[in-house]
């Protein structure tokens, strides 16, 4: 049986969407016809699911480890692949989402593995995601498989949104600044210091340049505006060259601040996607494979695959990427203890959350020091822009003494 959502109108005339079972399209119209619907629209799934996908990003985060903890649960349950996706599928709310898994559980009726089922939605369904699922088929334990993938996406997310919300605030705080002074300059400085440029006094340097600023800003942030505009777009279309990727990956990684902060959160990823894929039983080239996909800067993506040939080529997964020069000693020291041991998958989780805990505390600091920075630079600007504006009154109540 296959997928199909259709759109229809009930006995009412209200228009209702949804998915449903059959073999083919016409089966499915004789479906919703039985249920008194007329339907308009009737389509395959996974058709619609491939066309969408050049402009849709599938499932986000949130759902995604939503669907992941909850198929874990089921399958725990002993329920089969099948009855649990047909239970996910009346439990989702989104359209996306039952389209989604109505497709996966189209896929799994007609006889694939549910990984193989998933690489049909990959927009919605990662390369380490799939080749998960894969490794906990294989192994037999598929439903704690999928419940360590869960903690994993979650524990990411989580990650995300500390770091989106610490930076907000900065990012608020510059932005209003910029504002401030921008409606300084255009709508305020020249309604004061007008009454300076009809005298015949000399202005101090300060104020003349304060004038000009102002006389620019007011002819010119039209013009601004649209060329930062233009400049962030022209800047993401030059980012999705890989060539120009490379080069900016490879500068930001060469910063003295910034470039520690994005090797850490690539080594926290890195090492938490390969921590996964190898507890779950899936071989560690196919892992690695899979890990340097997770990877944002394509550098060290690079090394990843230099990593990756070095491996194959009978080499420890420690000296491979300690060759690299592009990971935290403190991680590969780790690796090489796990693959001593025998316990790589934990010493693949410690670096993970060693990573992550440094990551916090550098922008912990990193917070700490820019609010106060922020604010005299502020207030560093706003004194200039009344200083430019006292100093020719304060020459003038001289000349009256």
């Amino acid at each position: 049986m296959e997928a199909f959502r259709y759109e229809a109108l009930d006995a009412v005339g209200r228009t209702v969407s949804g998915v449903v079972q059959a073999d083919t399209a016409r089966q499915a119209r004789a479906q919703l016809r039985a249920q008194g619907l007329l339907p308009s629209l009737v389509e395959p799934v996974r058709i619609r699911d491939r066309a969408r996908q050049l402009w849709v990003r599938g499932l986000s985060s949130n759902e995604l480890s939503l669907v992941t903890r909850q198929l874990a649960t089921l399958l725990a349950s002993g329920l089969t692949v099948e009855q649990s996706l047909s239970a996910l599928v009346e439990e989702a709310t989104l359209p996306l989402t039952r389209e989604v898994l109505g497709g996966v559980r189209a896929e799994v009726t007609a006889g694939l593995s549910l990984a193989g089922a998933m690489g049909s939605f990959d927009s919605s369904f990662p390369d380490f995601y799939r080749a998960l699922v894969h490794g906990g088929e294989e192994s037999g334990a598929l439903p704690t498989v999928l419940q360590h993938l869960a903690d994993y996406l979650d524990a990411r997310q989580a990650l995300k949104q500390k770091m989106t919300l610490a930076l907000l605030y900065p990012a608020l705080v510059t932005l209003v600044a910029i504002c401030i002074v921008t409606g300084l300059l255009v709508f305020v400085v020249p309604q004061i210091v007008q009454v300076f440029q009809h005298s015949r006094q000399g202005l101090p340097m300060l104020t003349r340049g304060l004038i000009a600023l102002s006389g620019f800003m007011q002819v010119a942030w039209p013009f601004l505006a649209v060329a930062l505009v233009a400049a962030v777009a022209a800047a993401r279309l030059a980012l999705r060259r890989e060539t120009l990727r490379r080069r900016w990956d490879a500068l930001l990684l060469g910063l003295p601040w910034l470039g520690t902060l994005v090797r850490g959160v690539n080594t926290s990823r890195f090492a938490s996607t390969l921590s996964i894929l190898v507890r779950g039983g899936v071989p560690l080239l196919t892992a690695l494979n899979s890990g340097a996909r997770v990877m944002t800067n394509l550098v060290m993506r690079d090394a990843i695959e230099r990593a990756i040939e070095r491996v194959r080529e009978g080499e420890s997964l420690a000296r491979a990427l300690g060759a690299t020069r592009a990971f935290p000693p403190l991680t590969v020291h780790l690796v090489a203890s796990g693959e001593v041991s025998g316990k790589l998958e934990q010493m693949l989780q410690r670096a993970a959350q060693l990573e992550t805990q440094a990551l916090e505390r550098r922008l912990a600091v990193f917070l700490t020091l820019l609010e106060p920075v922020m604010i005299l630079v502020m207030g560093g600007v706003v004194l200039l822009i009344v200083l430019a504006i006292l100093l020719p009154i304060i020459e003038i109540n001289q000349l009256v003494r």
